[in-house]
């Protein structure tokens, strides 16, 4: 009888479980909070409160591991907006126009996500999941993990497997855990930009359109300032949510006159004119546990019957939302690993590195933006400057994007996670970019006007 423990069931620990079904006999989760049987926030997930989209790489991701998953979130409410189709987006550089292309992101509110995966991962009935229960050490020693220690209203006992998995997220204990066992300190890296949050739930007005795009003011990077920006996104219920970031700085107010000026201020005033037509149904919410941080796993000597995914490796700055992508891919690793492997020796380290590699492509786009901007607080980690070329290579890519669909549905395909970014150097893309922008960019009237869907909520206005 095999048995196999994850620890945290959050995204990453539902994926991890669901992946582990066709391997272990015995499939339990030890969760700290109560989870709930409906979509709602949680205690033990303070984020889930703001804005928070599958990227479409993620969402592919996620439909392999759980088929028919995405049909259950639309069905749900959830919707898929195509990028820049469905999207009304301000660049760092201008205003993307209208355009079909393979790019997606799938939108609705975290606690949604949570509650369809939970469902669909539990109904089969092999997964159990223990609740209320701090976890306070692995059980073993350096070679070999022989299961976990965990305390309840009933006391401390443990629970043995011969393979567990650490899911705990951000404030993930597994250093100390392995400590404890004798297993040497993990590298660890961290890029902290200093990202707050500020995020608001509005009450859609009457008569929106079912294709509402979703809308985005990207944050300047390079530019000496700190970031800001802003996004509002249609969610199920007939409901916006309206996200305010910004880094060391700049970082959003959390009291509803400074929400609002804060949107107000931004590079346009197209979120704010529609907040001020939407009814404000919760506060403002401020969050700030935004520092990237990645732990190297994947060198230490790990003992066998261990392995540690998602954010708990690598935690990412959300202001680009690829965390749950991350997790999807890195439990598309572990299952990679187990088919290889199955429950032997040798699978914690072939999981382990599968899941750094899974990571290594968000992780390098989040750690490069967000060392541009300024009062960035940096450990550990090596970010080589690009040479002369590659920064003027990537500045007139992102000016050419701004004209040339072939090139902005590229960079929305990397930044979907959709393609690698080898995507971008493409024979084709490298001639375009060499041409340059064939037209003057849009003027925030134009790229407004391309979008009927907004049914007449948005005047255009120039660009400040």
């Amino acid at each position: 009888m095999t048995k196999a423990v994850v620890l945290g069931g959050g995204m990453a620990g539902m994926l991890a479980a669901s992946v582990l079904t066709r391997h272990a006999d015995e499939v339990t989760i030890v969760e700290g909070d109560r989870l709930p049987d409906r979509p709602v926030p949680r205690r033990g997930l303070p984020q889930g409160y703001h804005s928070h989209m599958f990227m479409g790489g993620g969402a592919l991701a996620l439909e392999d591991l759980l088929p028919g998953v995405l049909d259950r979130l639309y069905a749900a409410g959830a919707s898929r907006r195509g990028m820049p189709w469905n999207t009304l987006t301000l660049s760092a550089g201008g205003w993307f126009p209208r355009h079909r292309g393979d790019a997606f992101i799938v939108v609705c509110s975290r606690e949604l996500t949570d509650h369809v995966v939970r469902q669909q991962v539990l109904e089969s009935g092999t997964v159990e999941v223990v609740q209320s229960a701090k976890v306070v050490g692995l059980a073993g020693d350096s070679g070999r993990v022989t299961g976990v220690r965990v305390q309840d209203e009933d006391g401390e006992r443990v629970l043995t497997a011969d393979f567990v998995v650490d899911a705990t997220g951000r404030r993930s204990r597994a250093p100390q855990w392995l400590g404890e066992l004798g297993v040497p300190a993990v590298e660890e890296e961290s890029v902290d930009p200093g990202l707050a949050y500020s995020t608001r739930l509005y009450r859609a007005p009457e008569g929106v359109h079912p294709d509402f795009p979703a809308l985005l003011i990207q944050p300047q990077a390079g530019t000496g300032q700190p970031g800001r920006g802003a996004t509002l996104f249609p969610i199920e219920g007939g409901r916006w949510i309206a996200t305010m970031t910004g880094t060391r700085g700049a970082q959003p107010p959390t009291d509803e006159a400074g929400f609002d000026a804060f949107a107000r201020g931004q590079r346009h005033s197209m979120i704010a004119d529609l907040l001020a037509q939407a009814e404000p149904i919760s506060e403002v919410r401020p969050y700030k546990g935004t520092v990237n941080r990645r732990r190297h796993y994947e060198r230490l000597p790990l003992p066998e019957g261990f392995a540690v995914v998602g954010d708990a490796v690598a935690a990412l700055n959300p202001v680009y939302a690829h965390g749950m992508s991350a997790s999807a891919f890195g439990a598309l690793a572990l299952r990679g690993a187990l088919e290889d492997t199955g429950l032997k020796p040798g699978l914690a380290a072939k999981a382990q590195s599968a899941v750094a590699e899974a990571v290594e492509t968000p992780w390098s786009m989040a750690v490069q933006q967000d060392v541009a901007f300024p009062d960035v607080r940096i450990d550990n980690v090596v970010v080589p400057a690009p040479a002369p070329e590659e920064q003027e290579f990537m500045a007139r890519l992102a000016a050419t994007s701004l004209s040339e669909p072939v090139v902005a549905n590229a960079m929305f395909g990397v930044f979907t996670l959709m393609s690698p970014a080898s995507g971008m150097v493409t024979p084709e893309i490298q001639e375009l970019v060499l041409r340059g922008p064939s037209r003057p960019q849009l003027t925030a009237e134009e790229a407004i006007a391309q979008f009927p869907e907004l049914g007449g909520l948005l005047t255009p206005a120039a660009v400040r």
